[in-house]
């Protein structure tokens, strides 16, 4: 740390800098974003070498969103850090940005001995959708460790190139973890035509609750109009989670050939499925569905029966 940062502090600042306690220093880094610009960069990459595990934790959380070089190449070396809180808060700062530019500072990181590091670089890389990290998203689709898989699955589904559909599909149907399957799933919502809708109609099926949900939400963005039946089936699963999903999707779809089973959910003893079976009747807009949302007029949940009423609303206007 220069001398000339240290003066640009108060005195507080500067005895809580170098005290002995780490916990002090630890919560002066804290009130770093409260200081000077310059000075707050000088110092938050000071701490982010401190001896002290939580410090160095609280200077990659205070450098958070930042997007300049330093910081960004920093945040990436601190993924390496042999604490795993330290680690942690550095992967969580660097899935903050937002500026593609500082990609070529996570790149590197993709290869990495260590799975959380190449886990945390693709993290960080997903929403910067870089088209240059595409062919290492898609190899790592066959890491051994599920983390790395999920991550690069989300990179893949943000990027939205044609040419990993292939594989993302083969990753919703038969990955061994759940959760890799979940976010492929997901995934397979930014595509564009109807090739991924046999993979997301068996994921209906998935032993997984968590994948069935996550397809049924998914086959509400893509809108195959041939999925109808089979959401209309989920509508029967053992999960009211998936029930949900489910309605919610035939809503968008304005599937008039499920107004019967979704009328039948208003009665549903969960008033979560009640209320989206509301919403649901409203946004297809089919008259016969008036009987049922009169009724749940009268729920005892006050939301569902002010989304009937919206719902019957938007049907006879």
């Amino acid at each position: 740390m220069s001398a000339a940062a240290m003066n640009a502090l108060p005195q507080s600042y500067r005895d809580r800098l170098a005290d002995s306690d780490a916990e002090v220093r630890r919560i002066a880094v804290m009130e770093l974003p409260y200081c000077d610009e310059d000075d707050f960069i000088e110092l938050a990459l000071a701490a982010l070498k401190d001896a002290a595990a939580p410090v160095r934790a609280e200077a990659a959380k205070a450098l958070e969103g930042i997007e300049e070089d330093a910081i960004v190449s920093a945040l990436a070396a601190a993924l390496r850090d042999p604490d795993t809180g330290v680690r942690e808060a550095a992967a969580l700062s660097l899935s903050e940005l937002k500026d593609p530019a500082m990609s070529a500072h996570i790149v590197p990181y993709l290869e990495d001995a260590d799975p959380f590091t190449r886990a945390a670089a693709f993290r960080a890389l997903r929403e910067l959708r870089v088209p240059e990290v595409f062919d290492a998203a898609l190899a790592a689709l066959q890491d051994a460790n599920e983390r790395v898989r999920r991550e690069a699955v989300a990179v893949l589904g943000y990027l939205k190139n044609p040419a990993g559909l292939g594989e993302l599909t083969r990753i919703a149907m038969n990955d061994a973890d759940p959760e890799v399957r979940r976010a492929a799933v997901g995934a397979l919502g930014y595509a564009t035509g109807e090739q991924v809708v046999p993979a997301l109609t068996l994921a209906l099926k998935d032993e997984s609750w968590q994948v069935r949900e996550e397809a049924a939400s998914t086959l509400g963005k893509v809108k195959p109009r041939d999925a109808v039946d089979n959401l209309i089936l989920a509508m029967a699963d053992t999960y009211w989670q998936v029930r949900i999903r489910a309605i919610r999707s035939l809503g968008r779809m304005k599937a008039r050939e499920a107004v019967g089973a979704i009328c039948e959910a208003l009665t549903h003893t969960v008033s979560n499925v009640r209320k989206e079976s509301a919403i649901a009747l409203g946004e297809i807009g089919d008259a016969k569905a008036i009987p049922a949302l009169e009724k749940a007029r009268l729920d005892a949940d006050p939301d569902v029966r002010k989304l009937a009423q919206l719902a019957l609303a938007s049907i006879v206007k």
